[in-house]
């Protein structure tokens, strides 16, 4: 079994071009680096693709390694790992056939739904253009906002009942202008 210093001296040799430390770290920590990657993407074939990209980075890599700055396993095992994350990430999720799923509709409105809606909206708008603006206010207020009959008529300085008549006779107006 090598120890850490042994590995170490491996990297570096491997870092000069040295083919025989190279087989020797290889040898020494193969195994380990193949069951982490193993584990990681759960597919032996493609566990040994990674594996083979490691050492060609450990390879190309060793260069930069610094010895006692962390272990030298550490070092190999931060590179295997990433490789496989690497590799997970690269998979592409399998896809489905639309056409499979009949029940899935889009909830929004079609393109002839959504020009005849801005239609629409465009001549409720001039209708409320031709309310009072204090009135189309409290229809926008009440209708599109939201706003309680009370909250209104506080607003706007006037009784509740005096709202409610506001808002009756403009949606009047409003359903009238629209008959149009």
């Amino acid at each position: 079994m090598a120890d850490r210093s042994d590995i170490e001296t491996w990297i570096e040799r491997t870092a000069l071009g040295d083919r025989a430390a190279f087989d020797a770290l290889y040898e020494a920590t193969s195994a380990k680096l193949f069951g982490l990657v193993l584990r990681i993407l759960k597919d032996r074939a493609e566990a040994e693709e990674v594996l083979q990209d490691v050492y060609i980075k450990v390879w190309t890599r060793a260069g930069r390694y610094r010895a006692g700055a962390n272990s030298p396993m550490t070092w190999l095992i931060t590179i295997a790992r990433n490789s496989a994350i690497d590799r997970l990430r690269t998979r592409r999720a399998p896809t489905e056939d639309i056409a499979d799923h009949p029940g899935l509709t889009d909830a929004g409105l079609t393109p002839e739904a959504a020009v005849l809606a801005r239609s629409e909206a465009g001549r409720i708008g001039a209708c409320l253009d031709e309310l009072p603006q204090d009135r189309a206010d409290a229809v926008r207020g009440a209708y599109l906002e939201g706003q309680s009959y009370a909250d209104l008529a506080a607003r706007f300085g006037v009784p509740l009942n005096t709202m409610r008549t506001w808002l009756r006779r403009s949606l009047q107006k409003l359903k009238e202008c629209l008959a149009r």
